[in-house]
């Protein structure tokens, strides 16, 4: 499964029907950390197939979203869980920081693959 891009009109209704953790890549075109940022997210959406879903939302494309969010830098990940937030992370990171800050954030996301 891949990064599901989202926008004004999709991100309720996608992020609302998850049953799962869902991670939020705040992002913006314009932004070289969130470029960065890209392949990461793809290879954790691939590895996390069914147990989370990755989703992004550009602040250009979304700006409402966004600011509902409360988001303002970027890129900013947001693990939100039955509609809570559970983590924030600001500015880039590698797969193996990801990673473990996203098992902080959801205990129960068990079975991604060791680094």
């Amino acid at each position: 499964m891949s990064v599901q891009r989202l926008d004004e009109q999709t991100f309720d209704e996608v992020v609302g029907a998850a049953t799962g953790p869902v991670l939020v890549d705040v992002t913006a075109e314009w932004c070289g950390p969130c470029k960065a940022m890209e392949p990461v997210l793809d290879a954790l959406a691939e590895e996390t197939a069914g147990r989370l879903l990755v989703v992004s939302v550009d602040v250009d494309e979304a700006p409402g979203v966004v600011r509902r969010l409360g988001v303002m830098s970027f890129p900013t990940l947001l693990v939100l869980d039955a509609g809570e937030e559970r983590a924030r992370m600001i500015g880039a990171r590698g797969i193996g920081r990801l990673r473990d800050d996203l098992h902080r954030a959801v205990p129960g996301l068990a079975g991604a693959p060791a680094r």
